[in-house]
């Protein structure tokens, strides 16, 4: 089996982000990349689920999208602040996509370090 057939098994895969993780996993054999797809699937976020909690922060559940993503901080301040009055968060709606794919490239970094380091 291919690296890239292992790497569509990953469920909901862009194909920007296919790209990407071919690029990531191109000196791995087989069982590195099963390996590697084991980790990263775990860790990775869906750009949908993102665009949903974004949506929460109309409800008064602003910056849970933040959290999700690991920005602790930020969830924080949008909590406390109502998503900036809402402006933070409209801009996360628009921006919902890229946050999401600079997320999953740091996740595909750390999953492919954790292959290589093992």
């Amino acid at each position: 089996m291919s690296n890239r057939n292992i790497l569509m098994t990953i469920r909901g895969i862009s194909p920007e982000e296919l790209v990407y993780l071919e690029h990531a996993t191109k000196t791995f054999t087989e069982e590195q990349t099963k390996h590697f797809v084991f980790i990263y699937d775990s860790k990775r976020k869906n750009a949908q689920d993102i665009l949903l909690f974004t949506l929460l922060g109309f409800l008064g559940f602003a910056g849970v999208q933040r959290f999700v993503l690991n920005q602790v901080a930020m969830g924080i301040i949008y909590f406390l602040t109502l998503g900036f009055c809402w402006i933070g968060t409209i801009v996360d709606l628009i921006n919902h996509k890229s946050m999401t794919d600079e997320y999953n490239q740091q996740a595909a970094r750390d999953a492919a370090m954790m292959v290589m380091g093992s």
